[in-house]
């Protein structure tokens, strides 16, 4: 809940996930207020982020059936005291205990009605763009600008919901043009760097063309979405939603439906997704889920392998098929939640943490199970990992959502080599293959400000930047050969710092509306090392 906008990222899903203290100055005694008076101040404080519906917005929608992690008497705590590492703030100041009990009270309560958004109401949202579909699909067509193509970043400005095409070599906008309501978990390149995907947090998916820069394609595919993800042979998109619980699958050529599956197990409960990614080397989805402790593969193949056909799930098992013929999912139980995520280079491994747990768990994909835990104290942000070679190994770095450290992972055996420590929580982690640094911010507390510099040598921080004192320093991406690193400044009167990545001095400023997430199509469709993919 929040009374100002927040990004649509990750930094929402932190919500109904993270382990949080019963609110101890609670005064049952307090007089509840009555159902109108709640439903203003629901409307006033939380509306905004989690919708006035409750069906979720920027933030997820608060409903019983998606806050079954989140016991109830937890949540007076998170309504008064806010989330670390999150923008969700406390309200204890302005909301009194028996109204944040009411609160509590109203969001656990079932909605008389809950929107269908199945097939039906996916195919009626349906909208191609026939202009700008028939222009994308001619033969031969060649860029509308002189700019380096792969060396293209979309810029996401969540402050007034725009995206802005941005020249990598030259540091100059292109073209800026309005996107759906808060997108959320980072546009998706096809292999060729041509198309791009967005997904928002109400659920719309839109296909954009970079050559032609137009939107050609659009479809509603969920009311509260996760994120989205793009088959390596780009003929699907994949979205994983909270509400309803299922995976939509789109063609992607015009993002007409092809299937729904819903998140569900053999005992007719259900899931939300916590996110869908790609493993190209597989060709597969791979989802993780917020409420089963199980990793789904999605082999989108026309003749899956055949560990994909001829199984009945059994959770005794710990592996199988939730149905064969097209899209079979195959199930990997874990003995843990996995609400964050990250591949190793090859996609053999997949290297996941719970909030609240300490310890990651890394899952091999050949076998289908876990081979090992790693020591990750706090809350890990592995989805902002990245990794180098180091010496004779390959190591990976995380960023910590709660604690001030950055933790060094020796890849061959999953131990831990170092823990750097910074001046606060992390959210960010990114370098490039062609320079001797990564850079990590400190995205909360005091220090929101910082922007540490990371030896990839020597373990050690080697500067420490304060790019506009006082303002939120986040994201770093590179473009195409590493020569610049580019970091927001996510205020709504922001901009887009452009540094010389070996100088590590400021060359160009961009003004921009909270630049949430910069993203170089080079370096994402190569899956450089140095990003998330």
């Amino acid at each position: 809940m929040s009374a100002m906008k927040t990004p649509g990222l990750i930094l929402n899903l932190l919500l109904v996930v993270l382990p949080v203290t019963t609110l101890h100055a609670a005064d049952k005694t307090v007089p509840k207020p009555a159902p109108d008076s709640t439903d203003k101040i629901y409307r006033q404080y939380c509306g905004e982020c989690h919708g006035n519906d409750r069906l979720g917005g920027e933030g997820p929608a608060l409903l019983p059936e998606n806050l079954k992690r989140l016991k109830k008497n937890h949540a007076n705590d998170v309504i008064a005291n806010g989330r670390i590492a999150t923008q969700m703030p406390g309200f204890a100041d302005r909301i009194d205990p028996g109204q944040i009990q009411a609160l509590v009270d109203m969001i656990y309560t079932p909605l008389p009605f809950v929107p269908k958004w199945g097939e039906k109401e996916i195919n009626k949202s349906h909208i191609i763009y026939k202009k700008a579909y028939t222009r994308s699909n001619k033969k031969d067509v060649k860029p509308v600008y002189d700019a380096d193509p792969l060396n293209l970043f979309l810029v996401v400005e969540s402050g007034d919901h725009h995206v802005t095409v941005l020249d990598g070599d030259r540091m100059e906008p292109i073209k800026r043009f309005k996107s759906r309501f808060a997108l959320h978990g980072g546009p998706k390149y096809t292999s060729d760097g041509r198309y791009v995907y967005f997904a928002s947090r109400d659920g719309w998916i839109s296909k954009f063309d970079m050559y032609t820069l137009e939107t050609v394609a659009e479809v509603r595919a969920g009311i509260n979405t996760r994120n989205a993800a793009v088959s390596a042979d780009d003929r699907y998109v994949m979205v994983g939603n909270y509400l309803p619980h299922t995976l939509v699958i789109l063609d992607a050529r015009d993002l007409s439906l092809v299937k729904i599956i819903p998140v569900e197990d053999d005992r007719g409960n259900s899931s939300r997704v916590s996110a869908v990614y790609t493993a190209p080397p597989r060709n597969s989805f791979i989802v993780a889920l917020k409420d089963f402790k199980q990793v789904w593969e999605i082999n989108y193949t026309d003749n899956p392998p055949k560990i994909y056909r001829g199984y009945v799930h059994d959770y005794k098992m710990g592996e199988g098929i939730a149905e064969e013929g097209r899209f079979p999912v195959r199930i990997i139980e874990l003995d843990d939640y996995l609400d964050d995520f990250f591949f190793d280079q090859s996609y053999q491994h997949l290297i996941g943490a719970a909030r609240g747990s300490s310890n990651g768990q890394v899952i091999n994909l050949i076998v289908g199970r876990k081979i090992a835990d790693i020591d990750l104290p706090g809350m890990p942000h592995l989805g902002s990992g990245i990794t180098w070679k180091y010496r004779d190994t390959t190591v990976l770095a995380s960023p910590n959502l709660r604690e001030g450290i950055v933790s060094i992972i020796d890849m061959n055996n999953w131990k831990t080599i170092k823990k750097i420590r910074t001046l606060g929580p992390g959210f960010f982690m990114r370098s490039h293959e062609n320079t001797p640094y990564a850079w990590v911010d400190v995205f909360v507390g005091p220090n929101r400000d910082v922007m540490h510099i990371i030896d990839k040598n020597s373990l050690e921080i080697v500067k420490t930047l304060r790019p506009v004192p006082g303002k939120t320093s986040g994201h770093i991406e590179f473009n195409r050969d590493g020569s610049r690193a580019l970091l927001s400044i996510w205020e709504m009167d922001g901009e887009v710092l452009v540094y010389d990545s070996k100088t590590l001095k400021i060359v160009k400023r961009l003004p921009m509306s909270k630049p949430v997430g910069k993203y170089n199509v080079y370096n994402k469709i190569t899956r450089s090392e140095g990003t998330s993919h």
